[in-house]
């Protein structure tokens, strides 16, 4: 019918192509078409495949599978079965592709079917207090198989480390007793608050203090550290820097030398993540004007001196945002600007 109609409108005066593209076949399938070879070769349509079992024998397949006898076998044991009584109706991915296409597969043990864990949703910080992830890290003492437990929350806008306790168990309450600190020196902000799975992470005795405070929160995926990349990379940084001692010999020791580095950290560290600018710059408010100054080098160096810059000038965000488990969108639009 679509030959007819474009010979047609060809004898007519209409151009082929234009024909064609109104009956949404290139030119070349019209030539094809033309000269006899009618076989419709175009994706999506219907083809007939030698190979491609009957209605009656996916029947039988389904048939066999169904059957009292083999109501509790998986496809292995059923086309092994039927093997032994002489019988060949398909391969084993074929009972398989079969069942699952009329919708017949289904979990036979009683056991927890396991589902699809969701990523943590998206979170954005203009500011500080807004998003705080948390986690505890282990610390190794002198003693092989004793550790201290170091309890750290960090802010994702500024990188800071809004409060951090260490003791020689992980508990639930000490995890509140530390959010009832952070939250009461910055006078309770409403803040999202992300962890781990771990068990003092989703303790009564905090979630309690959560809900009583109106705090939202989220969880990592299991077995998926990316989700909460912020806390960490801070772990590893700390753990990987020249004055990390390894071990402790007593958890007063490791709180003396804790505190010495959260200082450092916050006050005098130049974080990759934020283009090497400080957590206390960043939280003061210096952000921009950094941003601003860098830029306008960078250009002034190219205006000199055109020759050398081969690409254009990336240039900083003038204004300081954080994702916290960005979507692919969110991504995409975080690309370093150029000038």
């Amino acid at each position: 019918m679509a030959l007819d109609l474009i010979i047609e409108a060809h004898k007519d005066g209409a151009r082929l192509n234009e024909a064609c593209e109104a009956m949404g076949l290139s030119v070349s399938t019209f030539r094809r078409w033309e000269s006899g070879n009618l076989c419709d070769n175009r994706k999506g349509s219907e083809k007939s495949n030698p190979r491609k079992l009957s209605l009656t024998e996916q029947i039988a397949i389904i048939d066999a599978c169904c059957s009292p006898e083999y109501k509790d076998c998986n496809m292995y044991e059923i086309h092994s079965s039927l093997l032994d009584k002489g019988i060949y109706l398909g391969s084993e991915s074929t009972f398989y592709r079969i069942m699952r296409q009329n919708n017949l597969i289904r979990p036979r043990r009683n056991t927890k079917v396991s589902g699809k864990k969701n990523r943590p949703p998206e979170r954005k910080a203009t500011g500080p207090n807004q998003v705080w992830c948390w986690d505890i890290t282990w610390l190794k003492s002198v003693v092989t198989g004793l550790f201290y437990y170091a309890y750290v929350i960090i802010d994702v806008w500024d990188r800071s480390i809004v409060k951090w306790t260490i003791h020689d168990r992980e508990d639930e309450t000490l995890a509140s007793e530390l959010f009832q600190r952070a939250l009461r020196d910055n006078n309770y902000p409403d803040v999202f608050v992300h962890s781990d799975n771990g068990n003092p992470m989703k303790g009564v005795t905090l979630l309690g203090l959560f809900y009583d405070l109106g705090i939202c929160n989220s969880y990592s995926r299991p077995r998926v550290s990316d989700d909460n990349p912020f806390i960490e990379s801070w772990f590893k940084t700390m753990k990987y820097d020249v004055s990390y001692p390894g071990k402790f010999k007593n958890v007063e020791e490791a709180r003396c030398w804790f505190s010495a580095f959260v200082n450092m950290y916050n006050t005098s560290h130049s974080h990759s993540g934020m283009n090497f600018i400080t957590p206390a710059q960043i939280r003061n408010g210096e952000y921009q004007k950094i941003a601003r100054n860098r830029n306008n080098v960078m250009l002034e160096a190219k205006a000199r001196n055109p020759i050398r810059w081969v690409n254009e000038v990336k240039q900083l965000p003038e204004e300081h945002v954080v994702y916290l488990n960005p979507t692919v969108d969110t991504r995409l639009k975080l690309k370093p600007s150029v000038a």
